[in-house]
């Protein structure tokens, strides 16, 4: 069984799992190890005592530590760290892992809040040979799978157009939907930017943007309040019908082109059929990859690369409001004189 690592002990490290009936899917780190079974969840890492005693406790982990330098001062090594801390906290973590000599990590997104330092990682990764994945979890979703299949098979017909909503900051809901449309379409074209909305962060707006995919179809990136309710969804049209993921994934409503039946000569879209999405088996998805990553060198569904892809993006749609918003204040005060 390969040896993991769990830093952090909050709510996506295990804590959404407690309580789920038996049989569901789980939906944290610590929950799809041990649903997997190939993986043993050797020790875990918590500042805060209370916390890390009843992680252990509650996933039978014999030894947690205050932190990782404890790890690293003791000589200890895992096959597998997961990182599930906050983001402000990845940096670190992700420095310290590497003295661990594990085969892989798996991290949550972003990688940093710095693109400079997320790149910096990412290099000193690949340097050290240690696969490195980060936990845009739809990359591992069999319905996202699908469909990008069909896409690329032409099923869909020509993308006209997308729209997605979404909240909670640019680089850390934003950049899940960044890093979708990219994984559906391919390299993303940034060509302007709105106002900024600050709904959760202080440093992570949440901003609108308009995008365009290499054929030149356009992307809408807007954006909803996260003071009223999760919100990530994204609308798809198509030459040959419509796709459309509401709830973050776990419906899925489809629509086909058909004759009219009123107006002869005339092609409209059809009632179409609701889908429930493949989002809860990503986490284990995720595992089994990793498990595939480690023992047959298999790579990863979502890397270091693909989500700097994806944070770059998010960087250029954050500054590329900035200057917009500044250039319109500066237009405002020459109206004024």
């Amino acid at each position: 069984m390969l040896s993991v690592l769990i830093v952090g002990c909050g709510n996506i490290a295990g804590g959404f799992d407690r309580g789920r009936p038996h049989g569901e899917w789980p939906v944290t780190h610590a929950g799809a190890y041990r649903r997997d079974g190939r993986f043993r969840l050797a020790a875990c890492v918590e500042p805060d005592t209370a916390r890390r005693e009843d992680f252990m406790t509650s996933w039978s982990i014999g030894e947690g530590y205050a932190s990782m330098t404890e790890l690293v001062d003791r000589g200890m090594a895992f096959d597998v760290v997961s990182i599930c801390s906050p983001t402000l906290y990845h940096g670190d973590n992700l420095e310290t892992a590497l003295a661990l000599m594990p085969t892989a990590v798996l991290c949550e997104k972003p990688i940093t809040p710095s693109l400079g330092e997320s790149e910096r990682l990412v290099r000193r990764y690949a340097e050290a040979g240690v696969a490195l994945g980060i936990n845009y979890n739809r990359r591992w979703d069999p319905a996202i799978i699908q469909l990008r299949k069909e896409i690329a098979d032409g099923a869909w017909g020509a993308l006209r157009s997308a729209t997605a909503v979404y909240n909670k900051g640019v680089l850390n809901n934003g950049s899940h939907m960044l890093d979708l449309l990219a994984h559906l379409f391919g390299s993303l074209e940034l060509i302007a930017a709105g106002p900024s909305v600050h709904d959760f962060f202080d440093d992570d707006p949440t901003v609108p943007a308009w995008l365009a995919e290499r054929t030149g179809a356009p992307i809408y990136l807007t954006c909803g309040h996260a003071a009223d309710y999760s919100l990530f969804e994204l609308r798809l049209v198509f030459s040959e019908g419509t796709v459309s993921i509401e709830n973050g994934g776990e419906r899925w409503r489809v629509r086909h082109v058909v004759a009219s039946e009123r107006f002869a000569g005339y092609r409209v879209l059809d009632d179409g059929e609701f889908r429930r999405g493949g989002d809860e088996q990503t986490m284990s998805l995720t595992i089994d990859n990793l498990y595939r990553t480690v023992t047959l060198n298999e790579p990863l569904a979502s890397s270091g690369a693909t989500a700097l892809a994806a944070q770059r993006l998010s960087d250029q749609i954050r500054g590329l409001s900035g200057r917009a918003i500044a250039g319109r204040a500066v237009e405002m005060e020459r109206a004024a004189e």
